[in-house]
């Protein structure tokens, strides 16, 4: 990707401005990061059910991996013979993303991967913010990920696990680029199958605010209008009358109080053809005191212990009712 697609004007003042910018905003999600009790009784890494947990691990260690994360040597259990790929949204990164999901599926004896796709052209902090670069780009590069989590483990499938973008761009790998016979489960949280008409832009301006870039966050963002209602890149996931693919396990994680997947229903699409496998959740219908948001939902115990479920149902754990904020979890 060309560094011109940016639109924030010409000089090395800008992109100060803009590394000052997001600088700022991740040291501000790190002051807000409270730390949780375990949910497991012996863990090897501490659980943190803060959507912004994982931002401090960026901050100390840039481009790097959370704890429990990308081992050069994981070999999948019996219990567990999958490893999970967990795909970020729009404007996260293999750390900022995933706090809160890392180590709770690491210390359950899970083998945990996780990428950071779609950057730009730029230097750290912007390493940090995914999901900015063509779909079909960043499917590409799960792909060459993919690939390499089953090399490293001797596993013939994984399960994936995506948030917001992260629930969408998979698609294109597997219906395009012959992803589907290597994957058995697809966990979404706040996924957007029809696409959105909510800008994906704001988690991004949570790292990019103050570079005063207003309307023209589209050439930012090449990703973002590709998955606005009736784009070309949301009829060609659609294509066969189905976003989804037999075979594979789909399990759709909404909340009502979606911000940016407008509207929320846009995730809750039921299985369209013969032998597809899906299931639709929606986190209000089993807990009124659930206010999660679209980052929320990312970062609360209630959805994490959803996934779980969804990963492995044979072993189901209780979901419990308790009062989830918006914007953590």
């Amino acid at each position: 990707m060309s560094g011109k697609t940016l639109g924030w004007g010409r000089g090395r003042p800008a992109t100060k401005r803009a590394l000052a910018a997001v600088a700022a905003v991740l040291c501000a999600g790190a002051a807000a990061v409270t730390v949780a009790p375990t949910a497991s009784a012996t863990p090897h890494y501490p659980e943190n059910y803060n959507f912004f947990g994982g931002i401090p691990n960026e901050l100390v260690n840039h481009g790097g991996s959370l704890p429990g994360t990308n081992l050069a040597r994981c070999t999948p259990s019996p219990q567990h013979p999958r490893p999970v790929v967990l795909v970020h949204g729009t404007g996260g990164g293999q750390q900022t993303n995933w706090g809160a999901y890392a180590s709770m599926l690491a210390n359950r004896g899970y083998c945990v991967y996780a990428l950071t796709y779609g950057t730009l052209p730029l230097p750290w902090p912007f390493t940090a913010v995914g999901g900015m670069g063509p779909i079909e780009q960043s499917a590409r590069q799960l792909r060459v990920f993919v690939d390499d989590v089953l090399k490293r483990t001797g596993a013939s499938t994984v399960d994936l696990v995506g948030h917001s973008q992260g629930t969408f761009m998979p698609t294109y790998y597997l219906k395009f680029l012959g992803g589907a016979p290597k994957v058995t489960n697809y966990v979404s949280l706040a996924p957007l199958w029809q696409g959105t008409s909510g800008s994906l832009m704001v988690p991004v301006s949570r790292f990019l605010g103050g570079l005063g870039a207003g309307d023209r966050w589209l050439p930012i963002c090449q990703a973002c209008s590709q998955m606005l209602p009736g784009s070309a890149m949301v009829d060609k996931v659609w294509r066969g009358g189905s976003p989804y693919v037999r075979g594979i396990h789909y399990t759709n994680i909404s909340t009502r109080y979606d911000e940016l997947v407008l509207p929320y229903t846009s995730g809750q699409v039921p299985a369209r053809r013969p032998g597809e496998s899906v299931r639709n959740i929606v986190v209000q219908d089993t807990c009124a005191q659930d206010f999660s948001d679209h980052m929320a939902i990312a970062g609360s115990r209630r959805a994490a212990y959803m996934v779980l479920n969804a990963l492995d149902p044979q072993h189901p754990v209780k979901v419990p009712c308790m009062t989830v904020p918006p914007f953590t979890g």
